[in-house]
């Protein structure tokens, strides 16, 4: 026992950190879920060029490494979405998924390692993106951003 701890609050500070520890897989499982939702609405968000979609999951800072060589923040990438404008969905000629995805989970911090596939009606492009998210607010955002062409 604690020493200088009452019996009924020493019962009582184990049983909350048991309770911590058999929750924290669930809470985990719960925020890799979100996170794999959260991908996914990108995605989907990406192929129509939503420019709210990519407002909300970009960080302010974020720093962008495109699978072409390119590196730009937040600013640039929103200027480019902008000015394309949205795609109505029967004319979108670029769908994006997801293959392979990994979630990594570190308190306030989350890499996201995944397949991209950039589906088009004659073929299938390949890229290997890895995404570093913040939780801030309860709400993710990617603040770094590596994009790279799948060896074929």
């Amino acid at each position: 026992m604690i020493t200088g701890m009452h019996p009924m609050r020493h019962f009582t500070f184990l049983t909350s950190i048991t309770i911590l520890l058999l929750l924290s897989p669930l809470v985990a499982k719960a925020t890799e879920q979100q996170l794999l939702n959260k991908l996914d609405a990108f995605l989907y968000g990406a192929s129509i060029n939503d420019a709210s979609v990519h407002n909300t999951f970009w960080h302010e800072d974020l720093v962008y490494t495109s699978s072409g060589g390119t590196r730009f923040g937040k600013a640039e990438l929103m200027k480019g979405v902008r000015e394309t404008g949205p795609i109505v969905k029967t004319e979108v000629t670029t769908w994006f998924s997801s293959q392979d995805v990994k979630v990594r989970l570190y308190d306030h911090l989350a890499i996201v390692n995944f397949k991209l596939v950039a589906k088009t009606d004659e073929s299938e492009k390949y890229y290997l993106n890895s995404g570093t998210f913040v939780r801030k607010n309860e709400q993710w955002q990617a603040v770094n951003w590596q994009a790279t062409k799948a060896a074929d």
